[in-house]
């Protein structure tokens, strides 16, 4: 055994925390209303095809009514982004991303908490992002990443339903 006394550096070095269970199951509690389902992707010699949304899963209530797809080079960060009136539902089809959540609601059992995802081809997955959660995705990868976004309001160019913070931000307790 090591004296850690003797160990320069460890008495400021930060310890890592369990992230994941011996199964592989993140050991993160998500934020009250935040959905995520991980994708189902079937595979043969000519490809894949990925399952992203079915009505039978329950995942949400709220009917689809607008659909775009995204892309983010590498490096790239969409977001501090928050809605008041609708649910972003994205789905994570390729590259390596971070996503953040903040939840700043404070009527909210999470109020305050903070989730950190990674997704995309090694874990797609269909994530549901409710009013008053901020996020923030940023491609970590070395590829450009394609998200879907499947919301629950179709975009008002008029009005649109989107507020937006510096990736900075002092009102955010996590740096993307």
């Amino acid at each position: 055994m090591i004296d850690r006394g003797r160990i320069r550096g460890l008495t400021v070095a930060v310890k890592d925390v369990q992230s994941v269970t011996t199964s592989g199951d993140p050991v993160q509690e998500l934020i009250h209303g935040v959905r995520l389902r991980h994708g189902t992707t079937h595979a043969d010699e000519r490809g894949d095809l990925c399952e992203i949304y079915d009505d039978r899963w329950e995942f949400t209530t709220d009917p689809v009514v607008y659909a775009y797809l995204l892309t983010l080079r590498p490096g790239s960060i969409r977001g501090w982004s928050l809605h008041t009136k609708q649910d972003d539902r994205l789905f994570f089809a390729s590259g390596t991303v971070k996503v953040a959540l903040y939840d700043a609601r404070e009527d909210s059992p999470s109020v305050g908490d903070v989730n950190v995802l990674f997704l995309g081809t090694h874990d797609r997955a269909l994530l549901r992002i409710p009013p008053g959660v901020y996020h923030a995705v940023k491609n970590v990868g070395t590829e450009e990443a394609v998200l879907m976004n499947l919301p629950s309001r179709a975009y008002d160019h008029a009005d649109p339903d989107k507020y937006r913070l510096a990736d900075d931000s002092e009102e955010i307790p996590y740096r993307i």
